[in-house]
C-alpha cells in the first residue's frame, strides 16, 4: 500500500501539468461557448424577425424582443400574452390585435407538424414539405398518398417510403376523430429547443461530460495494465449501466464497428428480374471474434432502385438465438445454421422445432428483396450511421426474355397505309414479363415473324421482310414490303404467341390510288364520294342491291341513296372514330368489285360493294389518325387529347377564382357557388374556402373539395345520385333513377361539369383523378357506344352468371321465354309484364334471336331507365369545356382510365387494414416475406392479387379500410404449395414455405393462373 503511494508521489509533477493542460482546454471552450452564445441570441433574433416580417408585422420585431422574445419560444409567450406588455398593445390596432393571432396560430401550425415530423423520424422531410406549400398537420394529412409520394420524389427522397405513409395515414384517423396530438407545453418545449442558445448550452455541457469521460476512460486505460484489475473489470462487467458499458466494450474490442463487416452475395452476376435475392453481412467484433448482432445494434440496410426504396427482409441471427433458447420445444420457427456452400441459411423445414443458432452463423445478417424492375440497384450497409466498407454496393440486374403478351408497337393503328413495292417499318417495343425493356437476341428458334393473308380469300402471301435492332433503344423495326396491291390481314408473334396489338390490316396501294388519297387528305373542303352497292342491311340480304353513295369527311362517313337521281335520303351515317371498322371480304362477282363491311358497336352493320374500296377505306385511315394524334394507343391518345384541350382553352385566362363552401352541405354548397359560372370561370384554378375553417389554398384545399365532392356525388353511401347493380359493396355505380324527388336532373349536369373540370385540370397539369367507379354501360352511354347484354358481365355480374350466360350457353327453345320482362313487387306478386319490343309478350324466344332478345333486356334495364339522367350528365361533361368529338376517340375501359385513373394501391394502408388469422412464428415470417414481396409488385400484378383474393380487382373509393369484410391473411396447412383464397370472404390462405424464392414464385403463379388455388366462393 504505502509503495503505491509512493509511486502515485513521484507522478505527481505530471499529473499537475495534465490537469494544467486541461484547465486550460476547458477555458477555451468556455470562451469560444461565450462567443457562440452571443452569435446564438443574435441568430434567436433573425428567426423571430423573419416570422413577424413573413406575416406583416415587422414594424413590432423591436418591442417584441425587448420585452423577451428572444427566440420563437419567446416571441410565442409574448405574443399569446400580448395584453400584459402594455407598449406592444397600446401600439396595436384590432386588425392588428387579429393579425398577430392569425400569425401564432399559424406557428404553432408549423412547428406542431415539424415536432410530429421528428417524433416519427421524418425531420428530412420538413424543409421539402413546406417548399411545396404544406405548412401543418391538416394540410400534411388532406394531401393524396399519389401527391405526396411525387413531392417526395421531387425531392430526390424515397416516393414509396411505407413508414412515412402509414405514419399519415395514421395521423388522417387522429385528426379525423379530433385526437390533440400535441399539448401546447410540448409545442413551446420544441420552441425552446429551436433556440440557438440551447444548442450551445448542450454543446457545453456535452464538452464539459466528455472531458470527464474521456479523463476516465484514460483512467480505466491506465488501470487495466495493473496485474489482476482485468479480471476484476471483467466481473463488474455485467453491472455496469448501459453507457459505462458501451465505454468498456470500445476499450476492450468488444463491439462491432462498420469495418468489421464482411457482405456474401448469394448470387453471381448477371442475373435476370423476377426473383427473390439474398444476400448476407457478417459482423466481427474489434478483437476478430463474431459479433452476436441482432435488430439494437444500429444497423441499417437499405436498397435503391432508381431514387425509390426497395422494400426487404431483415434477419438477425442474435434475435434468433434468443428466441430459440425462449421457445417451448414444440414450437415451429428458424433454423439459421450453415449451408454447405459456408453462407448462412435462412430457411426452415416444416416440423422442425427452433434450433440453436451456431456459433459460425451468430453474426450473420441475412437480406432478402425481390427484383422486378431491371437496372443498378444501390445496397448500403451501415452500423451506427456510417457504410461498412465499399458501402454503398451497386447490383446491376438484366431484363427478362421477350414476353410476347407485354411486348407490341409503338404507335400501334388497326390499319397501315403503303404504296406497293415500299419496305414500310414497323417499330416494336421489346418488353419482358415485368414490363423492362428486354434486348432482342438471334435465335433460331424463337423470333419475330409475320403471317399475312389476303382479306376475303385468306390465301397466305409472303411478303420481304427485315429485321433492325437498335441495341441502344431496344427498339427492333421490321420492315415489310408487299408488291401486290390490295388488302390484306397481318398479325406478328413471337415465336407462336401473338403479340399484345400484334394484329392489324394492311392496305397496300398502287400509284394512282396513293396520290388520290393524298389529295382527299390535303383538301380543304371535304366533298368526297364514291358510288357504290349496298349489298346488306340491318342483317338482312337485299335481294336486289341499291345504287348508294359514299360521302366521307374528316368528322363521319355518310351513306345515301337518290330518288329520281334528285332527291337524297340518308341511309346511316358513321363516325370517323376508333371503333368505327372496316372488314374487308372477297369479291362480288356481279359488280366486279371488292365488298366491305362497315360497323361501329351502336347500329346494325351495313355491306358495300365499291370498286374504290381500297381508297375509300384508306382515306378513311388517314382521316381517322389525324383525329387521333396519329396513334391508336391509350397514351398517345391521353396526349392528344390534353393537348387538344390546351389548344382549345390557350387564351382564356387561367388565373384563381374564390369558391366558398360549407363542408356541412357539400353538394348543395358547391352546386350553388359554380351554378352561374361562365366557360372561361370553368377555366380557371378553383381556390377553395371551407366555411368556418382557417387556412390557404396552395392546391391541397382544392385537391380535398374534388375528392370529398366526388364521394358526395357518386358514392352511394353519401347520395342517392347513383347506384349499385347489385348488393355487392364493391359493385359498380350507375345513375339511380329511383332517386329521391329533391334530387333534380340539374345535379346529374353540375356532376358531369365536374368530371369535365377534372379532366381540364389533368390537361394543364394539374392532376385531377375523379374517385369513382361507374359501370361500364353508364361510360358506353358517353361516348355513344351501343349497350349490350355483355356489359352485364362487369356492371351486374350475379344476373350476368344466373340468367344471361344460362340462356346464352344452353338451349332455350323448350324455356317459354318471350321478348317481355316481368315485374314484381316487393310481397313477390306479378305487377306487370313489359315489352321488350313490340309485341314482345307474343315473340318467342329461341335459339336462333336469343341474342336479341339478350340485347333488349340490356336495353330495358341499363339504358332505358336512365336515359335523362345520361343525357344530364352529357350536357355537364361534353359541353364547351371538352368538346364531344374528343371523348370519342376512346372507347368504355379507355374513357374510365382517362378520367379515374388506374386503381393504386397503398400497401401501407393494406398493412393498417387486414386481419391476420393465425399466429405461430413460421407464419409471421411468411407475413414479413409477403409485404416485401407485393412491394415490389406493379399496378397489374396487385389487381390481380386484390383479384385472386376478393373476386374483383378494384378496390372501393376508400382503399382497403372499405373492404367488407376486411382481406383475412390465414396460415394454410401446407408446404410450399400455390397460395388459395375464398373470395366470399376475402380470405388469402398463405402455405409455409423453405424460402422466400419459392413463395414469390409460388404467389406469382397463383395470381396469374387465375383459377388455380380458388377454393370454394
Amino acid at each position: 500500500m504505502n509503495q503505491t503511494i509512493a509511486s502515485a508521489n513521484r507522478l505527481n509533477p505530471n499529473t499537475l501539468r495534465r490537469n494544467q493542460f486541461l484547465c486550460i482546454v476547458v477555458l477555451c471552450f468556455f470562451c469560444v461557448g461565450a462567443l457562440l452564445y452571443r452569435r446564438a441570441i443574435q441568430a434567436d433574433n433573425i428567426m423571430v424577425t423573419e416570422w413577424l416580417t413573413r406575416n406583416s408585422l415587422g414594424y413590432i420585431n423591436d418591442v417584441v424582443i425587448e420585452a423577451g422574445g428572444s427566440g420563437l419560444a419567446g416571441a410565442l409567450n409574448v405574443a399569446k400574452n400580448v395584453k400584459r406588455v402594455k407598449k406592444l398593445s397600446k401600439s396595436l390596432s384590432r386588425e392588428q390585435h387579429m393579425l398577430l393571432e392569425k400569425a401564432v396560430d399559424r406557428l404553432q401550425d408549423e412547428l406542431e407538424m415539424e415536432l410530429w415530423l421528428k417524433n416519427n423520424d421524418f425531420s428530412y422531410c420538413t424543409e421539402l414539405l413546406k417548399k411545396n406549400g404544406i405548412y401543418s398537420l391538416h394540410e400534411l394529412s388532406r394531401q393524396k398518398d399519389k401527391e405526396l409520394q411525387m413531392v417526395l420524389e421531387r425531392g430526390g427522397m424515397h416516393g414509396n417510403d411505407e413508414v412515412f405513409f402509414s405514419q399519415v395515414i395514421r395521423l388522417r384517423l387522429d385528426l379525423s376523430t379530433g385526437h390533440k396530438l400535441f399539448h401546447s407545453k410540448a409545442v413551446l418545449a420544441y420552441a425552446n429547443s429551436k433556440s440557438n442558445y440551447s444548442g450551445i448550452r448542450v454543446f457545453l455541457n456535452t464538452v464539459v461530460v466528455g472531458t470527464v469521460l474521456s479523463g476516465l476512460a484514460m483512467l480505466l486505460a491506465s488501470l487495466s495494465t495493473v496485474a489482476g484489475l482485468s479480471s476484476v473489470t471483467n466481473m463488474c462487467y455485467q453491472a455496469l449501466p448501459s453507457t459505462k458499458a458501451s465505454i468498456y466494450e470500445f476499450l476492450t474490442g468488444r463491439s462491432s464497428g462498420p469495418h468489421s463487416a464482411r457482405i456474401t452475395w448469394d448470387w453471381h452476376e448477371p442475373q435476370t428480374v423476377g426473383k427473390t435475392m439474398t444476400f448476407g453481412v457478417r459482423f466481427y467484433q474489434k478483437n476478430g471474434s463474431p459479433y452476436p448482432v441482432s435488430n439494437g445494434d444500429g444497423i441499417l440496410i437499405e436498397i435503391m432502385h432508381e431514387g425509390l426504396k426497395v422494400a426487404r427482409t431483415v434477419e438477425f441471427a442474435g434475435d434468433l438465438s434468443r428466441r430459440a433458447n425462449n421457445a417451448s420445444s414444440g414450437d415451429a420457427g428458424i433454423n439459421m445454421g450453415s449451408s454447405v456452400d459456408g453462407r448462412g441459411d435462412c430457411g426452415n423445414r416444416a416440423g422442425e422445432g427452433e434450433a440453436p443458432i451456431g456459433l459460425d452463423a451468430i453474426n450473420l445478417t441475412r437480406v432478402s428483396f425481390t427484383v422486378h424492375k431491371s437496372g443498378v440497384y444501390s445496397i448500403a450497409v451501415m452500423v451506427g450511421g456510417r457504410h461498412v466498407k465499399d458501402s454503398p454496393f451497386a447490383r446491376s440486374f438484366e431484363p427478362g426474355p421477350i414476353d410476347p403478351s407485354k411486348t407490341g408497337f409503338t404507335h400501334y393503328t388497326s390499319t397501315v397505309v403503303f404504296p406497293s413495292g415500299t419496305s414500310f417499318p414497323l417499330v416494336i417495343e421489346t418488353r419482358d414479363t415485368f414490363g423492362n425493356l428486354s434486348a432482342y437476341k438471334t435465335d433460331h428458334k424463337v423470333f419475330f415473324k409475320i403471317k399475312v393473308k389476303e382479306a376475303g380469300t385468306n390465301e397466305r402471301y409472303s411478303p420481304t421482310t427485315q429485321i433492325i435492332y437498335n441495341t441502344h433503344d431496344k427498339k427492333l423495326v421490321m420492315y415489310i414490303k408487299i408488291d401486290k396491291e390490295g388488302c390484306y390481314q397481318a398479325v406478328v408473334s413471337y415465336g407462336d404467341v401473338k403479340l399484345k396489338n400484334g394484329e392489324f390490316d394492311i392496305l397496300v396501294l398502287n400509284a394512282t390510288e396513293l396520290n388520290k388519297v393524298q389529295k382527299n387528305v390535303a383538301k380543304r373542303k371535304h366533298n368526297l364520294w364514291y358510288e357504290a352497292r349496298l349489298l346488306n342491311q340491318n342483317g338482312e340480304k337485299l335481294e336486289k342491291p341499291k345504287k348508294v353513295f359514299l360521302y366521307i369527311s374528316p368528322k363521319q362517313l355518310t351513306i345515301k341513296e337518290f330518288y329520281f337521281k334528285i332527291y337524297p335520303k340518308k341511309i346511316c351515317t358513321f363516325r370517323v372514330c376508333p371503333w368505327t371498322k372496316f372488314i374487308f371480304n372477297g369479291t362480288n362477282n356481279q359488280f366486279e368489285a371488292p365488298t366491305f363491311c362497315i360497323e361501329d358497336g351502336s347500329q346494325p352493320s351495313i355491306e358495300l360493294a365499291a370498286k374504290e374500296r381500297n381508297t375509300i377505306a384508306a382515306t378513311f385511315s388517314c382521316f381517322l389518325l389525324k383525329s387521333i394524334g396519329g396513334s391508336e394507343t391509350f397514351n398517345d391518345k391521353r396526349d392528344f387529347f390534353y393537348r387538344e384541350i390546351r389548344t382549345t382553352h390557350h387564351k382564356r385566362s387561367h388565373s384563381s377564382l374564390l369558391l366558398k363552401v360549407d363542408r356541412a352541405e357539400l353538394l348543395v354548397t358547391s352546386y350553388r357557388a359554380t351554378k352561374h359560372l361562365n366557360l372561361g370561370d370553368w377555366c380557371k384554378r378553383f381556390e377553395m374556402v371551407f366555411a368556418g375553417e382557417q387556412g390557404l389554398d396552395w392546391g391541397g384545399l382544392s385537391r380535398e373539395w374534388f375528392e370529398i365532392l366526388c364521394k358526395e356525388l357518386f358514392d352511394p353511401a353519401s347520395s342517392e345520385l347513383f347506384a349499385r347493380l347489385s348488393d355487392n359493396p364493391q359493385g359498380l355505380v350507375h345513375p339511380n333513377p329511383k332517386r329521391s324527388p329533391s334530387l333534380k336532373l340539374k345535379m346529374y349536369e353540375f356532376a358531369g361539369k365536374i368530371v369535365g373540370k377534372c379532366l381540364f385540370e389533368s390537361s394543364v397539369g394539374r392532376t385531377q383523378l375523379v374517385k369513382a367507379r361507374f359501370t361500364r354501360s353508364f361510360l358506353a352511354q358517353l361516348i355513344g357506344l351501343r349497350v349490350t347484354y355483355k356489359h352485364f358481365e362487369t356492371d351486374d355480374p350475379e344476373f350476368f352468371t344466373t340468367k344471361i350466360s344460362y340462356i346464352e350457353n344452353n338451349d332455350v327453345d323448350d324455356m317459354e321465354l318471350t321478348f317481355s320482362e316481368e315485374v314484381y313487387s316487393a310481397q313477390g306478386q306479378l305487377m306487370k309484364v313489359i315489352d321488350l319490343v313490340p309485341n314482345g309478350s307474343k315473340i318467342p324466344v329461341t335459339n336462333s334471336n336469343k341474342m336479341r332478345y339478350l340485347d333488349a333486356l340490356a336495353q330495358y334495364r341499363l339504358v332505358q331507365p336512365v336515359k335523362e339522367e345520361v343525357d344530364s350528365f352529357m350536357r355537364g361533361l361534353s359541353g364547351e369545356l371538352i368538346p364531344e368529338n374528343l371523348l370519342s376517340i376512346f372507347d368504355e375501359y379507355e374513357l374510365e382510365l382517362l378520367m379515374c385513373g388506374t386503381g393504386t394501391y397503398s400497401i401501407a394502408d393494406f398493412k393498417l387494414h387486414h386481419n391476420v388469422v393465425g399466429a405461430s412464428s413460421s407464419f409471421h415470417r411468411v407475413l414479413d416475406w409477403f409485404w416485401t414481396i407485393i412491394a415490389s409488385f406493379t399496378e397489374e400484378q396487385m389487381a390481380r392479387l386484390i383479384q385472386f383474393t376478393t373476386g374483383c380487382s378494384q378496390l372501393p373509393p376508400g382503399g382497403f379500410s372499405e373492404l367488407n369484410p376486411k382481406i383475412q391473411l390465414s396460415s394454410a396447412p401446407t408446404y410450399n404449395n400455390l397460395p388459395s383464397s375464398h373470395t366470399c370472404f376475402n380470405q388469402l390462405c398463405l402455405p409455409d414455405y423453405d424460402s422466400m424464392d419459392t413463395f414469390h414464385r409460388m404467389l406469382l403463379i397463383a395470381i396469374n393462373e387465375g383459377n388455380q388455388g380458388f377454393g370454394m366462393a
